[in-house]
């Protein structure tokens, strides 16, 4: 039977580069794409198949920031699927992201700026709000969607004949400093981003130790800088445009500045072909570019605590146990 694979956030950016380039490394998955609207979805779906017309390409509607969006289609994709091979993890949202000029200036002395435009560490701040749930809108979106999602997904993920997927989609920029367990949904503080993928990191650790021995495996990716919808809202357009030549010249020292979704999407395509037995569970696998343009993936070691991981893991639970009495008439 042919492999079943989900992505979110596969409209565009790097969820649309991973399902064109998974098409063309196997043809015979069945390609399922998660997209917040069924006109997102319909038109990537058309998109797809113009490039690839022979492929099996279906949808489903999810708002991974509305949680009962998330419930509904987790119980369309029950009803659907008899299994799931694979799992992108792909959608998130940046809102209102605001660059610190200052302190990229200091860095230029300081020798941090190589770091500082890699990481975005120290430069970049984001405003949060709260979503119709009560909950933080980028916190939901990136983390506690996708996690209610695989939850409700579990008899689809857990106990197949081959080991199922989750793959993550994470960043440089998830930083132990910009994350607190006593304010996890980042409500007071201004990087939301990265606080939400440093979770996302902890959260993969402990997914590992509850379901690798119920055939579960869990991997984190960074796509490396890459511009989409979501990177152009950083400047205003014809700053990028002025900056580019400049960024090229970066990734002569910088290769993490993939610079397109189709070189951001190669870690997530190399786990793809990988056995998941043999991968390091502690690792992040980032995509990279040569100056010359060539991809390759480096796996680094996550700056995790285990015992932190499991304490998230415990308030993500109870979070959870909340939300399921709030829609529990969307429960099977």
């Amino acid at each position: 039977m042919e492999r079943v694979v989900l992505v979110t956030g596969a409209s565009g950016g790097v969820g649309l580069a991973l399902c064109q380039r998974l098409l063309e490394e196997d043809g015979r998955i069945h390609l399922c794409i998660a997209c917040r609207s069924v006109q997102k979805s319909e038109a990537t779906r058309d998109l797809i198949l113009a490039a690839h017309p022979a492929a099996q390409v279906s949808t489903v509607e999810v708002d991974l920031g509305n949680l009962a969006s998330v419930l509904r289609a987790a119980q369309e994709l029950r009803c659907r699927f008899k299994r799931l091979d694979f799992v992108y993890l792909n959608a998130g949202i940046m809102p209102n992201p605001q660059v610190n000029f200052k302190a990229l200036w200091h860095g230029l002395f300081n020798g941090k700026v190589l770091h500082m435009l890699t990481t975005a560490e120290g430069i970049m701040t984001q405003t949060d709000r709260l979503n119709g749930d009560g909950l933080q809108e980028v916190f939901t979106t990136n983390l506690f969607g996708h996690f209610i999602l695989v939850r409700q997904l579990q008899s689809l993920l857990c106990g197949n004949e081959k080991p199922s997927r989750l793959i993550w989609t994470s960043s440089s920029n998830a930083r132990e400093s910009a994350f607190s367990l006593s304010d996890y949904q980042h409500a007071k503080g201004q990087e939301s981003y990265s606080s939400s993928k440093y979770a996302t990191d902890l959260t993969s650790v402990v997914l590992n130790r509850k379901f690798n021995n119920q055939g579960l495996y869990s991997s984190v990716v960074c796509p490396g800088l890459v511009m989409t919808n979501m990177t152009y809202r950083i400047l205003p357009v014809f700053l990028w445009k002025l900056l580019m030549p400049i960024m090229w010249l970066i990734r002569f020292f910088a290769k993490t500045y993939t610079l397109t979704p189709y070189n951001g999407a190669e870690a997530h395509v190399w786990l793809f072909k990988q056995k998941p037995e043999y991968l390091d569970l502690l690792a992040k696998y980032h995509s990279c570019t040569t100056a010359l343009g060539r991809c390759y993936v480096e796996p680094r070691k996550m700056d995790v605590d285990e015992d932190t991981a499991e304490k998230l893991y415990q308030k993500l639970l109870e979070l959870e146990k909340q939300i399921l009495e709030k829609y529990s008439e969307l429960l099977d």
